[in-house]
């Protein structure tokens, strides 16, 4: 026999078994929305290399409201359709559940992004630059603050429409984040998710240097983070002999159904199992931003250009606590009595550091970042009830927080002197005086995020403390109470300084928006006033959707 042929009964014997692959089974209806998202996105890429210049930003923002308002429909489809409650399964073979939590997740990210496009896309703010528009980000992302190329570019009219397809994969990566089924889609939604923030961070079109240097904070540390994530991924995996949920919740309870040499090695190492789990929700709670992983926070939030962190404080809370409730839900039931006191430990800190450290704030938007710490304490008190009202009552809070953040952030887009954005709180004094109505709509949202009743922040906040209180965390609920009437001073001394203080003769001026950032406020004040005075129908809403598919 000769070498060739030799070579060639080698190739058939090993091409033998490739024949019985099967192919993979895609259910394309069930993931539609986060189809219709990538598809945008990866349009609104090829957009930026083929439609000329001029037309770019009408194109972009064309193709990006299209995809979210066809991403929110398919989602709404599915909803009636029964993959909320009766048909709920795992799609794309057992790599992402379609099921109530995961739908009601995606539909409020993409509203949440749909509002927060419009606010990317304002470019009445700021006064004409060389008889050209601008909007928040910088004219040329490559150029090297204050140099002559950047000179260049504001002056040539430039403006950087990569922002809207960058929004886009963002948004696609938090669709798939909370309905992931195993933990290889986890971590590619987390670095999908999280790459395109940590650019559209150092897009600041004033404070280049700001913006870049909060850019950079967020990456390095988000590298940490996703670093942990994937070593308790593999220390999981180890464990468990799958990256499966399922799987994985099975070996945990010793329910699985064929227990292997291998496995039973693995099964009684509980050293992997629990440093497994604790790295890996110390990645989700990086993401959410509670306590001690809350670092970045108030720095990307105050470098980061307002509508990115208006639409990045709203959105990436709602897709990690999504990921983080489904794997303390469906993949760590039977770890509870371990996660549990040390969740109790972060929710407090969390619930306490925040409020207390925003008394101490001078700028606007790092009194909303400790505020947004404070927050992820009061959402943690729900995730912590293990109950169903407790993913109900975090489903509800989530939807409701994202709105109030997103108009939060819209107005102080508003709130301009000749440097651009006028943060520092010193300078929105008399801003009642001067212009009424932003200084009334601010004030709402501000009421909403202390929790005053008949706003949605009470709603929520009530929800997720009788949730806590019914699972057994009644001292969790008071620390939460003691924390929302601290948090309340600060709010309400904004609320005192905008209303009561005397306006300064060179205080800043009150832009005029485009329409796009007035729905934006508008959506906000709607669904804050909305949802505070008639919760009960979006609570059952909640409820119908808070059952994981296993």
């Amino acid at each position: 026999m000769s070498a060739t042929a030799a070579v060639h009964s080698l190739w058939t014997t090993a091409a033998d078994p490739i024949a019985k692959i099967d192919a993979p089974k895609i259910e394309y209806g069930q993931l539609a929305p986060t189809l219709i998202v990538v598809g945008a996105a990866v349009l609104g890429v090829l957009v930026e290399a083929f439609v000329p210049r001029k037309s770019r930003y009408h194109t972009q923002i064309f193709v990006s409201a299209v995809a979210l308002v066809a991403a929110f429909a398919a989602v709404v489809a599915l909803a009636a359709d029964g993959y909320a409650t009766t048909k709920a399964g795992i799609a794309a073979m057992g790599a992402i559940a379609v099921d109530g939590p995961a739908l009601f997740l995606q539909g409020t990210i993409l509203l949440t992004a749909l509002v927060g496009l419009f606010t990317f896309a304002e470019r009445r703010l700021d006064p004409e630059a060389h008889g050209n528009r601008v909007d928040s980000f910088a004219a040329q992302a490559a150029a090297v603050p204050g140099s002559d190329s950047e000179k260049r570019a504001v002056k040539a009219g430039f403006t950087t429409t990569e922002v809207f397809p960058l929004l886009l994969f963002a948004v696609a990566g938090m669709l798939v984040f909370p309905a992931a089924n195993d933990l290889l889609t986890l971590f590619v939604a987390l670095e999908v998710l999280s790459l395109p923030l940590y650019l559209l961070c150092a897009l600041a079109r004033r404070k280049r240097l700001m913006s870049q240097e909060a850019a950079v904070k967020y990456f390095l540390l988000g590298a940490f983070a996703s670093a942990f994530t994937l070593f308790g991924i593999a220390l999981l995996y180890g464990y468990a002999g799958s990256m499966s949920y399922a799987t994985i919740a099975q070996v945990v309870d010793g329910t699985v159904p064929e227990i292997t040499p291998a496995l039973a090695n693995t099964m009684g190492n509980d050293a992997l199992l629990l440093i497994g789990a604790a790295l890996l929700v110390m990645g989700l709670l990086f993401k959410v931003g509670a306590v001690p992983f809350h670092m970045w926070t108030p720095d990307v939030y105050q470098g980061a250009p307002t509508p990115v962190t208006g639409f990045m404080a709203a959105a990436t809370k709602v897709a990690a606590f999504g990921a983080l409730l489904r794997l303390l839900y469906v993949v760590l039931p039977g770890l509870r009595w371990d996660w549990r006191p040390v969740m109790w430990g972060v929710a407090i800190v969390t619930m306490l550091a925040g409020a207390i450290v925003a008394i101490t704030q001078t700028d606007i938007k790092r009194l909303l970042a400790y505020s947004s710490i404070a927050h992820a304490g009061f959402i943690l008190a729900g995730v912590i009830a293990a109950t169903p009202s407790g993913i109900s009552s975090v489903l509800f809070y989530l939807a409701a927080y994202s709105f109030v953040t997103i108009g939060a952030f819209a107005v102080v887009t508003l709130v301009r002197d000749a440097g651009g954005e006028a943060t520092h709180l010193s300078r929105w004094a008399g801003l009642g005086r001067r212009s009424p109505l932003v200084a009334a709509v601010f004030a709402v949202f501000l009421l909403a995020f202390a929790g005053i009743p008949l706003t949605s922040g009470f709603a929520g906040k009530f929800a997720v403390f009788k949730a806590a209180a019914e699972g057994g965390a009644v001292p969790l609920v008071v620390v939460g109470v003691i924390s929302s009437a601290v948090a309340a001073f600060f709010y309400i001394r904004v609320i005192v300084l905008m209303f009561f203080s005397e306006p300064r003769p060179e205080g800043p001026t009150v832009a005029v928006p485009s329409p796009l950032t007035m729905t934006a406020i508008a959506v906000g004040v709607a669904v804050t006033v909305v949802l505070g005075v008639a919760p009960q129908y979006f609570l059952e809403l909640a409820g119908d959707a808070g059952v994981f598919v296993r």
